[in-house]
């Protein structure tokens, strides 16, 4: 996933209103829910999500083979793959 796309589609999930959980799949096969907006930063293809106990998990856009969710409230819906808007 190229690192402008990583950002925008990230931030989407992030703002979305009222804010919904989503969930990150990685390419070594972990899997992580993001179970709260602020609990995420993103910056320049990195992110830091922040999970329950305060347990870091640092991501990059090369690292994510799929980011699952419903984005229908702001816009196309789905599972977004590398390449997929």
């Amino acid at each position: 996933m190229q690192p402008a796309l990583f950002d925008e589609t990230l931030g989407a999930f992030r703002k979305r209103a009222p804010f919904r959980p989503f969930t990150v799949a990685l390419v070594n096969g972990d899997r992580f829910e993001v179970d709260h907006a602020d609990a995420l930063v993103v910056r320049d293809g990195v992110a830091i999500f922040v999970a329950p106990g305060g347990t870091p998990i640092v991501f990059d856009h090369e690292g994510v083979s799929q980011i699952e969710g419903d984005l229908s409230a702001t816009g196309p819906g789905g599972p977004h793959e590398p390449g997929r808007p």
